[in-house]
């Protein structure tokens, strides 16, 4: 799969005012269900799935994953299936999301909420395997060493103006800040935490490995818990669209909000450059205005 980055000088007062040159990086393929983190992330284990001649990709995803959409897209592309196990009680035949898993021809099997919890257990994966031999694992997220290779070799640090101080990117399984970090070179790298997950920054430390890189995770400033967000969070996305960078509130605006609020707050030198991985995920939009949380109208952002 051919990928293209994209590139984006982003303005802002907060930059202005702290003498920060922010760069926004977009990862592309011909498949727009195949971007971002997700385009490196499933690189290695489709082609492991291609080589072994596996039957497909089976993987875990919530109702909404950005992750159970990019693997049905490249799975079709490439003529392998895909099996998702979605952590839901009941398949909403409605959900944006999984309505376009299905189109892509993926097979999902609806798992209980109290069965998904023990998803990182060798039980529970042995149990799926078992079911679906002839298919290749894939965790929650895509993440995985194979995924934590994909993206320590994308130069996120070299922006149009030069090497980057900083990377800077959303966090949710671990796996793409844990990449960054085993390939960031000089540069320092800050991962935004979108999710509640007390263990998160252990897990990161075991994939990136053995590396001396300065790095921290900060847990995101605004308030609206994972998976939510708020008509502030939403009219700052709507701005930041001014500049032709679409954001969803979830993940990436959400990161990129709160890295301007740690800019405010003195927490990152003065006058750096900033490279800011935006990680894809604009499919869940539509799954947004489904639920109500943002307006119907601007779910094709």
């Amino acid at each position: 799969m051919v990928l293209t980055t994209e590139w984006q000088l982003l303005s802002h007062p907060v930059l202005s005012r702290f003498q920060h040159e922010l760069w926004v990086c977009q990862l592309n393929s011909p498949d727009p269900h195949v971007s971002g983190n997700k385009a490196l992330k499933l690189k290695y284990p489709l082609q492991q799935a291609l080589k072994e001649k596996k039957a497909g990709i089976l993987t875990p995803g919530g109702a909404f994953s950005n992750h159970l959409v990019a693997t049905a897209a490249a799975c079709a592309q490439l003529g392998l299936s895909s099996v998702g196990l979605v952590r839901t009680d009941q398949l909403d035949q409605h959900n944006p999301s999984l309505k376009l898993c299905l189109q892509l021809g993926m097979q999902l099997i609806a798992v209980s909420r109290e069965s998904y919890r023990q998803r990182d257990t060798p039980e529970w994966q042995q149990h799926w395997q078992q079911q679906f031999s002839d298919f290749l694992w894939v965790p929650e997220g895509g993440t995985c060493d194979a995924a934590v290779r994909a993206v320590s070799e994308f130069p996120l640090g070299q922006t149009p103006a030069g090497q980057a101080d900083w990377l800077i990117s959303a966090v949710g399984s671990g796996g793409t800040l844990a990449g960054l970090i085993r390939g960031a070179g000089p540069a320092s790298v800050v991962g935004i935490q979108v999710v509640k997950d007390s263990g998160l920054r252990d897990k990161i430390s075991r994939l990136a490995g053995n590396v001396t890189n300065h790095w921290q995770l900060q847990q995101a400033l605004h308030l609206p818990g994972y998976g939510k967000t708020d008509r502030k969070l939403w009219d700052f996305c709507c701005g930041i669209k001014e500049q032709g960078i679409m954001l969803e509130p979830i993940y990436t605006g959400k990161a990129l909000y709160s890295l301007l609020q740690l800019i405010e707050q003195g927490q990152l030198s003065v006058g750096r450059r900033l490279s800011f991985f935006h990680t894809g995920g604009l499919q869940g939009l539509a799954g947004l205005a489904y639920c109500g949380l943002i307006p119907s109208t601007d779910s094709g952002q």
